[in-house]
């Protein structure tokens, strides 16, 4: 995307409150459109989400695995002027778009890696904001060109062509952050975000998927089934996601490892897998990541790049027993 708006700083403490409308572009974020016959009944039988009875102005969230229940893609879909599109980390695509598109040879389907681009639009007048542009009802709102789907009672995606969202969108009277901003809301609301290293290593529940309506329990087969159902009622699954918070000495950069370990005794050893971070001006860090569900109350954490520091959990938004 060549237009590139300039971003605002503004008090980045905890405490602080965000401007009423902020906007962000996101580029880190992608989405593969699928559009054909056969998409309804094809993405069906892949995806632990329930597409059938998706209707149009809705969205949820969702994850495509392999055939032993383990995570490929988490991603939002909803339905476009042409078909579906999953909104998902672009980093992990294009192994997503393979693996999603193993069988599509036998459905009149196509499962392509969109060209649009994404903005986030924030704060509490995000939307009215959407609406001005959008001017119709509901959390999925469609045009020929673009379309906005809201995340949360604060927050919108907006998925359209980069030049879509340069006319929509240049307004001098705008504040843009950069997409930090975005994840640090990811974080705090208990979404997961798939990086590449762990596609393909966690079942669906790790991420939390079923607190947060991505698993339909009542759908029909699907590829991974089996072991998410038995995740489920047998109790088999030994992970969740959480949320690490605390003050570090220590500036985290993009290009960190952020490695978190756990006290065992007197000794440390890793605790889990890291989707994100986030770090506030005051050192304050959030840290999102899959650990061990059945942790003692007592167990301190830390990151290996400030080791002096001490991590806790904070309470999710939802219970992990949502389904």
């Amino acid at each position: 995307m060549d237009w590139q708006p300039s971003t605002q700083s503004f008090n980045d403490t905890p405490s602080a409150s965000l401007p009423d409308l902020v906007l962000a572009l996101l580029p880190s974020w992608g989405a593969i459109d699928m559009v054909g016959a056969d998409k309804k009944a094809y993405l069906q039988g892949q995806v632990t989400c329930d597409v059938v009875t998706l209707a149009e102005e809705e969205s949820t969230l969702g994850a495509h695995c392999d055939a032993k229940g383990k995570v490929w893609s988490i991603f939002r879909l909803c339905h476009t002027h042409s078909g579906y599109t999953m909104i998902q980390p672009r980093s992990v695509i294009t192994k997503e778009q393979a693996e999603l598109s193993k069988y599509a040879v036998f459905s009149k389907v196509d499962i392509t890696i969109s060209d649009n681009s994404i903005a986030g639009i924030i704060g509490a007048q995000s939307h009215a904001f959407v609406t001005s542009l959008f001017p119709t009802k509901g959390d999925v709102r469609t045009t020929e060109s673009a379309t906005a789907i809201k995340i949360s009672d604060d927050r919108w995606m907006i998925v359209a062509p980069s030049a879509w969202l340069q006319a929509h969108l240049n307004d001098d009277a705008l504040t843009w952050s950069d997409e930090s901003l975005w994840t640090r809301l990811d974080i705090e609301q208990g979404l997961p975000t798939l990086t590449p290293e762990l596609q393909n290593q966690h079942i669906p529940q790790a991420f939390n998927l079923q607190a947060i309506g991505g698993i339909s329990f009542k759908k029909g087969c699907y590829t991974g089934q089996e072991t998410v159902a038995r995740a489920k009622y047998r109790g088999i699954n030994k992970r969740m996601l959480m949320t690490l918070s605390g003050v570090l000495s220590t500036k985290l950069t993009g290009s960190d490892n952020v490695v978190v370990e756990r006290s065992v005794g007197e000794n440390w050893r890793k605790a889990g897998d890291t989707l994100a971070f986030y770090q506030f001006s005051d050192g304050t860090t959030l840290v999102s990541a899959i650990l061990p569900n059945n942790l003692d109350a007592d167990t301190e954490f830390r990151v290996t790049s400030s080791l002096e520091d001490r991590l806790t959990p904070t309470a999710l938004p939802y219970s992990v027993d949502d389904e």
